[in-house]
């Protein structure tokens, strides 16, 4: 029925979120591809976290459902897992209180609910989920410490032309083991498959910004035209016709 995607509130997340968003789920089915990030949304009275993709996968919810969200920025996963590896929760949409202690949990989820002591006192801004949701980000900040060589890895492997690993590595000063699992860690998979889903995105971005297809190829960084058809259909299981047409099932998590 309708989604929207907003910058974050808080200006001291806008290094790690990509965005928050709600969605009120329609008739149909949303199809959500991988696109590099973790989020935390929640969805009636459930907190979860949606981990890395590594494929399509399409997601029914019974017609008026609103589920808001929290979208990290890939390599910024680490502020909400915390010590758990991203591969951990990689394919996986875990309740957010396997993550985080319970009592923390259950005091997220009355002030996302508008239910309980918490919500009483709540001002207007403070029932919106997305900013319950921002809040309970922010105040893992103190403890967050990113790592900067994946970061610098992430932006460069991000480019139509990234280097080649070893010489991303070696200009770190880590080995190729080093860096692919500190990758994994704190994105959920290696530095190539990060690469092809960033491409993927940047693709279908510019093909849905009116961008034709042969011209989206060349400027995100494939060899040709049938090679981006055949990464579109890995990475979303349409062609790119399908994929962006005028009524597509394609939207955010979960």
């Amino acid at each position: 029925m309708g989604y929207r995607e907003h910058a974050p509130l808080l200006p001291a997340l806008a290094r790690w979120v990509s965005c928050t968003w709600v969605r009120v789920a329609g008739a149909d089915p949303t199809l959500v591809t991988p696109d590099g990030c973790v989020d935390l949304y929640r969805a009636g009275g459930r907190l979860v976290v949606a981990g890395p993709d590594t494929a399509a996968r399409l997601v029914t919810l019974p017609p008026g459902t609103e589920v808001a969200g929290v979208r990290l920025r890939p390599g910024a996963a680490p502020l909400l897992l915390g010590d758990v590896p991203a591969g951990e929760v990689r394919d996986a949409q875990p309740e957010l209180d396997r993550l985080w202690p319970a009592a923390v949990v259950a005091t997220l989820r009355r002030a996302t609910t508008g239910e309980g002591p918490d919500a009483t006192t709540a001002t207007s801004e403070d029932r919106d989920a997305t900013a319950v949701l921002e809040r309970a980000l922010a105040a893992r900040l103190r403890s967050f410490v990113p790592d900067r060589a994946v970061l610098h890895a992430v932006e460069a492997l991000d480019t139509p032309r990234p280097p080649a690993l070893a010489a991303l590595a070696r200009d770190l000063g880590l080995s190729e083991r080093q860096l692919r699992r500190r990758v994994t860690d704190a994105v959920g998979y290696g530095p190539r498959t990060l690469h092809g889903v960033l491409r993927f995105r940047r693709a279908t971005a510019a093909a849905r910004d009116g961008v034709p297809w042969p011209d989206a190829a060349a400027r995100t960084g494939y060899s040709d035209q049938p090679h981006l058809v055949r990464e579109v259909r890995r990475w979303s299981g349409r062609t790119p016709t399908a994929l962006v047409s005028p009524r597509p099932l394609v939207g955010p998590r979960p």
